[in-house]
């Protein structure tokens, strides 16, 4: 399944550590590049910084239309999710989505534009309560995968050895783990 998340609505002043954790748990929980409805080289050098840097093929498109990427996505054949608090419940839904194999994921920020309410093919809530747009994309796409993506391995870069009293991490460029304790 191809999976591509679409942050609508950047604010450089307030939103700069939630969109890039927005990037960070496309990247980390499954979706393979994340499009950017706004420019900020910041956001656009974290991003790519992590995925040069823990490996991987994730991609940012910063300054998209988000209105044209989502007409474009439907005529290419793909479905559109919105996460947000007013939709169906995701446990309800969650086996539908899982039946397609291109899926943009819209996120929010600021207000969302009611049009893309009649957009989206799924409006979908994760949870019916306030929380966070970091928090609904991991808990959407830790569903949408079935667990799968945690085990997921990225090609190059850094890795991190599961350990439960010590901090391991190899790299392309290391020979050995390198061995710390935790804090």
């Amino acid at each position: 399944m191809r999976v591509v998340v679409l942050r609508l609505g950047h604010r450089p002043e307030r939103d700069k550590r939630i969109t890039t954790h927005v990037g960070l748990v496309a990247r980390a929980f499954g979706a393979e590049e994340m499009l950017l409805s706004g420019r900020d080289s910041s956001i656009e050098e974290s991003l790519n910084d992590a995925a040069a840097r823990w490996g991987g093929t994730f991609r940012l498109k910063a300054g998209v239309s988000w209105k044209g990427e989502v007409f474009r996505w439907k005529e290419a054949g793909g479905k559109v999710v919105h996460l947000t608090m007013y939709g169906s419940n995701l446990p309800e839904v969650i086996d539908e989505v899982r039946s397609c194999d291109r899926l943009l994921v819209v996120v929010g920020a600021e207000k969302v534009p009611a049009e893309m309410y009649d957009l989206a093919d799924w409006n979908i809530g994760v949870g019916n309560q306030p929380h966070s747009e970091v928090a609904a994309l991991a808990v959407f796409l830790d569903r949408l995968f079935e667990g799968s993506e945690l085990s997921r391995e990225f090609e190059g870069g850094l890795k991190i050895i599961p350990s439960a009293h010590s901090k391991k991490v190899i790299g392309s460029h290391q020979s050995k783990p390198e061995d710390g304790i935790s804090p």
